[in-house]
């Protein structure tokens, strides 16, 4: 059984750390976050199909109905451990394992939707992401943007992980101003802060 599939609930973990994260700066590692506490002893924040709702209305897909939502469930999971071998090699000069580059590439050829410009009823427009997607075009959509994301060297250049030894999640850093230590200042960063302060006094 691969090792995505085997992810357990942390023993320890609080509601917060089971949290879907939606900050990792694109939309194939947010996917990758929805395990948290990388490389330990892993927490699921994507488990069933409600969560997996809940996943793609914040990373701003729309689902389309019809189709099994536990299926999907296992092909994200699937491209979720593909995604993190080949981030993760990137990041530190690894390469990837085979099967996650074809597992990739092969979800990559389904034709997503085109982008299409539609009047919204208030005068504004529909955002892109609001028309419904079948598993094969929200699969792709995912496999692409990892793509895009690696193969472009002044993004995949920006890769980091978080300093934090209990989470480890791997975002996308700004472009410009100074380095990103944490994923996130008010998580991990002051998290990091308190321990200092504590360890100090």
């Amino acid at each position: 059984m691969d090792a995505e599939q085997r992810t357990a609930p942390h023993p320890r973990a609080t509601a917060r750390v089971g949290e879907l994260r939606f900050d990792a700066g694109t939309l194939s590692l947010n996917l990758v976050a929805t395990v948290g506490r990388r490389p330990g002893i892993p927490v699921e924040r994507m488990g069933d199909a409600a969560r997996l709702d809940d996943w793609c209305r914040g990373v701003g897909l729309v689902r389309a109905t019809g189709h099994d939502r536990e299926e999907l469930l296992r092909s994200l999971h699937l491209l979720r451990a593909a995604a993190y071998d080949i981030a993760s090699g990137a990041l530190d000069g690894r390469p990837p394992g085979s099967s996650s580059v074809e597992l990739v590439n092969r979800l990559a050829r389904a034709e997503p939707p085109a982008p299409r410009l539609e009047p919204a009823v208030d005068g504004g427009w529909v955002p892109k992401g609001s028309r419904p997607l079948a598993p094969e075009a929200l699969l792709s959509l995912v496999a692409r943007d990892l793509i895009d994301l690696v193969t472009d060297e002044a993004r995949r250049s920006r890769l980091t992980a978080c300093a934090s030894d209990s989470c480890r999640m791997i975002f996308l850093d700004s472009a410009g101003g100074r380095p990103r230590k944490w994923c996130s200042m008010r998580r991990c960063g002051n998290r990091a802060k308190a321990a200092g302060r504590r360890a100090r006094a």
